[in-house]
C-alpha cells in the first residue's frame, strides 16, 4: 500500500488542479482589514496551505476535515458588509467545525471563486464518503508524512522516535528499536509505507481485543459470518436481523478480499468495526428519529440557546447572526432574541447595558429564515426579550411577518382548539414566538381585540431577575421596571402557543396559568423550587413549557449543568452554546439521539398527571426498580494529544460518569499508564495510542439518566464523548 490514493481523486478535476496550483485571494476581517494571502491545496489533497505575499511571513494551514461547510456570496455580517465593493460572485466562507472562526475569502474572479467553492465540496464530499479502510490509511499516512522530516519516502529509527512522542508514547529505547527491526523487512534500516503500516499494527496490537475475537472465533483466525452473529447477539444485544448485520459488517469492514470470499472476518477487520461509527456505544438504532413525536411539545426536552447572538463573553463579546446560524445547525430549536430600540427606526440585538457589540434584528430574523431548518423539520421557537418601545415592536411584527412568511405561526392550527399544546409533528416546518402578548387565544378566537396602548403585561427582564436576587450588590444593580410594559397589537399576534408570563407559584398555574403559556426562571430560582417541590415543579411542567437560564453574574457566558432542570421535567433549558464545557457536552450527549432532530421525549413518568416522581426522592415512586450499568473499558487508540508544550506525554485514563438524579450521581476512574507505555504487559509489548486501563463498575440506576464518557489525563480533560440514554 503507497500513500498516494488521494492523488487519484483530482485526476480530470479542474477545479481541484486549480486549486493545486494556487491563487492569491483576499481575507477578510472587516471593512478594513482586507489581506491578500496565497492558498494552495496541498498534494494529499487534504489540507490548505496559505501564507502572506510579502517575504518572511510564516504560513498556515488547516485541513479539509477541519470544514463543516462552503458558503457561497455575501453569507457573513464581514462580507455583507462589503456588498458594495466586492461582488457576491467573487465571495465565499470556509465554516470550521467547533468554536474555530471562520473564514471569509474574496477571489480576483467569479471563476476563482467558483473552482474553490466547488472542489473543496468535492473534497469534503470525498473524505465523508471514505470507507473505514480509506479513513486508516489517511491517518496512518498523515502520520508517516509527518514522521518523514527529510521526505525521502522512508523513516528511519529517530524519525520514529519522534514520531512516537507525537503519538503521545514515550517507549523504552530498546523495545522501540525492538518493534523497528521486526518490521524493517527490507534490513534497509528504514521503514517504507508497508513496513510502517506493519509498525504500527505491532505498536497497537492490543491483547484485550484479540481475546474478545477469539472468545467467539472457532479457529482462533477469523470469524465466521456465524461466529459473527454470536458476537452481535451476546455482546453488541442485536437480536434482530443478526445475520444480515454479520454479512453487510464483513462486505464493509473486511480489508481482505480472500476473507470476503469464505464470508468471514479477520482480526483486522473486527478493529475497523469496533472502531467505527456503528462501534459505538449508543445504540445505533437511537441515532435516527425512533421517538413518538405526536404529544404536546411540553413532553419533550427541546434544544435551547440563551444569548444566541453572543459569540464570546456577555459584557464585552461580539454580537454576530453567526451565532444563530451555528446554533441552528447543531439543532438547537429554541433560540433567544434581547431586543431594544435601535437607530433609524430598526430594533437592534445585543446584550442590553453592556459593551457587548450590536446587530440588527432583521438581519437575526433573516439568518432564522436560512438556516431553521438546515438541521432539523421541527418547530424552531424565537425567545424574545423585549426591551423595545411600540413603535419599533411594530417594525420586530413586520420583519417577522414579511421575511418569515407561511413559516410564522400566527394562528392556532386548525382543528386544534383551545385543549392543549400541539405536537412536534403538527408544528413541523413553522417558527413560534415565545414573548409577552396581550390577552390570550381566547379572547383571538373569539375575535375580541385590545388597544394596543393599554394593553399591559409583567415585565420578566433578565435584568430585573439580577437586581432582585441581588439587590444587595451595587456592581451589577440595575433598576427595575416597576411599571407595565406597552406591547404593540401587531407583535403580540405573533405569539401564539408560547405566551411569557411571570410565575407566582404551583398552586395559582395550577389554578390559573393556561396551557400555552410560558414561565422563565433563573437558574438560582429553577434549584429552589426543585429542592422545595420538586414533584410539584415535575408536575407543572407535565402541562406546559418552562424555560430556565443562566444567572446573569454569569459574565463569563459560563453555563450551570442543564441535568439538574431535566430531572424536573423543565423542558427549555437554555444554554451558552458559544461555551464549551461538561454543559454543552451533556446537551450535545442528550440532543444527539433522536436523529438530532432537537426533541427528545421525557420519560413516562414524568410526562403522567400522577406519575409521582420526585427527582429529589425518586426511589418514592410506586414501581420503582433500580437498573445495573455494567461498563469495562477495553482499549483506546488515535486519541488527540493536549496541545500542550512540545515533547509532554500525557497519560489518559477514562472516567465513567452518571449524570441523572442526585441518588443516581456517580463517578469512576480507570487507573493509568505512566508514560502512557505498556512494557509491563510482555504480550502486546508495546504501548496503544491513548491506552486504557481494564476495568468494569456496577452502577445502580433508578431512573431516567445521561452516561457520559470522558477521555481525560487525570487532570484537565482531552477529548469529551458523551452519550444520552433514556
Amino acid at each position: 500500500m503507497a500513500f498516494t490514493g488521494s492523488s487519484l481523486r483530482i485526476q480530470g478535476d479542474d477545479n481541484l488542479g486549480s486549486m493545486l496550483v494556487g491563487t492569491v485571494m483576499r481575507k477578510v476581517k472587516s471593512r478594513t482589514w482586507k489581506k491578500q494571502r496565497y492558498f494552495k491545496l496541498q498534494e494529499d489533497c487534504m489540507t490548505i496551505w496559505y501564507k502572506s505575499k510579502k517575504a518572511g511571513k510564516p504560513h498556515s494551514t488547516f485541513s479539509v476535515g477541519d470544514l463543516e461547510g462552503v458558503r457561497e456570496g455575501h453569507q457573513s455580517e464581514v462580507l455583507l458588509s462589503l456588498a458594495d465593493e466586492f461582488p457576491p460572485d467573487r465571495c465565499f466562507t470556509l465554516v470550521f467545525r467547533g468554536r474555530r472562526g471562520n473564514l471569509d475569502l474574496v477571489a480576483d474572479s467569479a471563476d476563482e471563486a467558483r473552482s474553490w467553492v466547488r472542489g473543496t465540496r468535492k473534497l469534503m464530499e470525498s473524505l465523508e464518503s471514505m470507507g473505514e479502510r480509506e479513513r486508516l490509511d489517511q491517518w496512518i499516512g498523515d502520520w508517516f508524512k509527518k514522521a518523514d522530516k527529510n521526505k525521502d519516502g522512508r523513516m528511519n529509527f529517530k524519525e520514529t522516535q519522534d514520531l512516537l512522542r507525537m503519538m503521545n508514547v514515550d517507549m523504552n529505547e530498546q523495545h522501540c528499536h525492538s518493534l523497528f527491526t521486526m518490521a524493517d523487512r527490507s534490513q534497509t534500516g528504514t521503514l517504507l509505507d508497508e513496513e510502517f503500516v506493519l509498525f504500527y499494527k505491532m505498536l497497537t496490537k492490543r491483547d484485550d481485543v484479540m481475546r474478545v475475537f477469539q472468545d467467539f472465533s472457532g479457529d482462533g483466525q477469523k470469524l465466521s459470518a456465524a461466529d459473527l452473529e454470536d458476537f452481535l447477539r451476546e455482546e453488541q444485544l442485536e437480536a434482530e436481523d443478526a445475520a444480515g448485520h454479520a454479512a453487510r459488517i464483513i462486505e464493509t469492514y473486511e480489508p481482505s478480499d480472500a476473507a470476503k470470499q469464505l464470508n468471514a472476518v479477520t482480526f483486522d477487520g473486527f478493529l475497523m468495526y469496533l472502531g467505527s461509527a456503528e462501534g459505538s456505544i449508543q445504540d445505533p438504532r437511537w441515532c435516527g428519529l425512533f421517538q413518538d413525536l405526536d404529544q404536546p411539545l411540553c413532553h419533550y426536552f427541546i434544544s435551547s440557546s440563551h444569548n444566541t447572538y453572543l459569540m464570546e463573553d456577555q459584557l464585552r463579546g461580539q454580537s454576530s447572526v453567526e451565532g444563530y446560524i451555528r446554533a441552528l445547525t447543531r439543532g438547537c430549536r429554541c433560540v433567544e432574541v434581547d431586543c431594544w430600540d435601535g437607530p433609524n427606526g430598526e430594533p437592534i440585538v445585543y446584550h442590553g447595558h453592556t459593551f457587548t457589540s450590536k446587530i440588527l434584528f432583521r438581519d437575526v430574523v433573516q439568518a432564522v429564515d436560512k438556516y431553521a431548518f438546515k438541521a432539523s423539520d421541527y418547530p424552531v421557537i424565537l425567545s424574545i426579550e423585549n426591551h423595545c418601545s411600540v413603535e419599533q415592536q411594530r417594525t420586530m411584527a413586520q420583519h417577522l411577518n414579511h421575511i418569515l412568511g407561511d413559516a410564522l405561526l400566527r394562528s392556532p392550527l386548525e382543528g386544534k382548539g383551545l385543549t392543549g399544546l400541539p405536537s412536534p409533528e403538527e408544528l413541523k416546518g413553522k417558527i413560534l414566538l415565545k414573548a409577552k402578548k396581550i390577552g390570550g387565544l381566547e379572547e383571538r378566537v373569539g375575535g375580541l381585540t385590545e388597544d394596543p396602548l393599554t394593553g399591559e403585561v409583567s415585565d420578566e427582564d433578565e435584568a430585573a431577575e439580577i437586581d432582585n436576587e441581588h439587590s444587595h450588590r451595587e456592581t451589577f444593580r440595575r433598576k427595575t421596571k416597576k411599571s407595565k410594559q406597552h406591547l404593540s397589537k401587531e407583535l403580540s399576534d405573533c405569539v401564539v402557543y408560547c405566551k411569557s408570563v411571570h410565575f407566582s407559584g404551583f398552586k395559582h398555574s395550577r389554578l390559573h396559568q393556561k396551557f400555552y403559556e410560558v414561565s422563565s426562571f433563573t437558574e438560582s430560582k429553577a434549584r429552589k423550587q426543585l429542592r422545595d417541590a420538586g414533584g410539584e415543579f415535575v408536575l407543572h411542567n407535565s402541562r406546559q413549557l418552562s424555560r430556565v437560564y443562566p444567572s446573569g453574574f454569569r459574565t463569563d457566558s459560563s453555563n450551570f449543568s442543564p441535568q439538574e432542570m431535566w430531572n424536573a421535567g423543565c423542558q427549555i433549558v437554555a444554554l451558552n452554546f458559544q461555551t464549551a464545557g461538561e454543559a454543552m457536552d451533556l446537551n450535545d450527549g442528550l440532543f444527539r439521539q433522536n436523529g438530532g432532530c432537537g426533541y427528545i421525549l421525557k420519560p413516562s413518568f414524568m410526562r403522567q398527571p400522577g406519575g409521582g416522581f420526585n427527582p429529589e426522592a425518586p426511589q418514592n415512586r410506586e414501581s420503582y426498580l433500580p437498573q445495573v450499568l455494567h461498563i469495562q473499558v477495553i482499549s483506546g487508540q488515535q486519541l488527540p494529544k493536549v496541545n500542550i508544550k512540545e515533547g509532554s506525554i500525557v497519560d489518559p485514563l477514562v472516567r465513567v460518569e452518571i449524570h441523572g438524579v442526585p441518588l443516581d450521581q456517580g463517578k469512576q476512574e480507570t487507573r493509568y499508564i505512566e508514560n502512557n507505555d505498556r512494557r509491563d504487559r510482555i504480550e502486546s509489548a508495546s504501548a496503544c495510542l491513548g491506552l486504557l486501563e481494564v476495568a468494569s463498575w456496577k452502577l445502580y440506576c433508578g431512573s431516567w439518566n445521561l452516561y457520559s464518557v470522558v477521555i481525560s489525563d487525570g487532570n484537565r480533560e482531552i477529548v469529551p464523548y458523551e452519550l444520552g440514554f433514556g
